[in-house]
């Protein structure tokens, strides 16, 4: 039977375990044998497992799709300051969504706002989707998982700029902020996490490197708006003096 007491954190046999955590019972007893799974309840001769266990199989499995070997996760596990468990959250506060909220919209709304009739529709849509603008909810609605840039594009478009012309500049964004994006988290790890990592990760770091961590995102994105308003100036004053250099060519004519 699998539960023989309803009070027990330990419910699980090994193949229950192995289907809710997606691995084998030989991985299960692979891993236990390293040392890397905590042993079972033994209860009249057959081990019991618990949430503690399923997330401990978690964690050691997404260890690994970020590329550690079975020693090495060893080590992190056997760390009495909670390394590996801390190792995970520094990587969710990495991979995190920014605080925006998604939103659904339907294929008739999206229409009505840009004014896209139902030939350019399937174009214009599918080339949103790819841009990430638009991810497909269903077969007459998308959910938009940043409001405010689909909200950026509408201005766009109601100032006279064609949609066409508008998801170009996005895809050309897209483009130049990927490698900013790469350039920041280059220099963070190389300046940041890689000295911390050759340290040994010591316990009393871990306060500054997630400090480290929450401020990327914010500082990263306070230069980069920075500087593009600057080079924004620039280029206004520079696409703006070659037209009034042109008028007056021509009033001179």
């Amino acid at each position: 039977m699998a539960f023989l007491d309803g009070d027990a954190p330990n419910q699980l046999t090994i193949e229950q375990l192995a289907a809710k955590s997606g691995m084998s019972v030989r991985n299960i007893r692979s891993h236990q044998a390293r040392g890397l799974l905590a042993p079972p309840e033994v209860r009249f001769r057959v081990g019991y497992y618990g949430p503690d266990h399923l997330a401990q199989l978690r964690l050691i499995r997404d260890l690994q799709q970020d590329g550690f070997n079975l020693a090495g996760i060893k080590h992190l596990l056997d760390n009495s300051e909670g390394t590996a468990e801390r190792l995970m959250q520094f990587k969710e506060s990495l991979t995190a969504p920014h605080d925006e909220r998604a939103e659904t919209i339907t294929r008739a709304q999206l229409g009505k706002r840009f004014r896209v009739g139902a030939r350019q529709a399937p174009r214009v849509l599918a080339r949103a989707e790819q841009l990430g603008l638009l991810v497909r909810a269903g077969d007459d609605r998308y959910e938009v998982p940043s409001p405010s840039l689909l909200r950026a594009a509408e201005e766009v478009v109601a100032r006279g700029i064609s949609l066409d012309a508008a998801l170009g500049v996005f895809e050309e964004l897209e483009r130049h902020c990927d490698a900013v994006a790469r350039a920041f988290v280059k220099v963070f790890v190389m300046e940041v996490w890689r000295p911390f990592q050759r340290a040994d990760m010591p316990a009393e770091r871990w306060p500054e490197i997630e400090a480290a961590i929450d401020r990327l995102r914010p500082n990263a994105s306070d230069a980069l708006f920075a500087i593009f308003q600057r080079r924004m100036k620039a280029q206004i004053e520079a696409a703006f003096g070659e037209l009034t250099e042109r008028l007056a060519e021509r009033s001179r004519a």
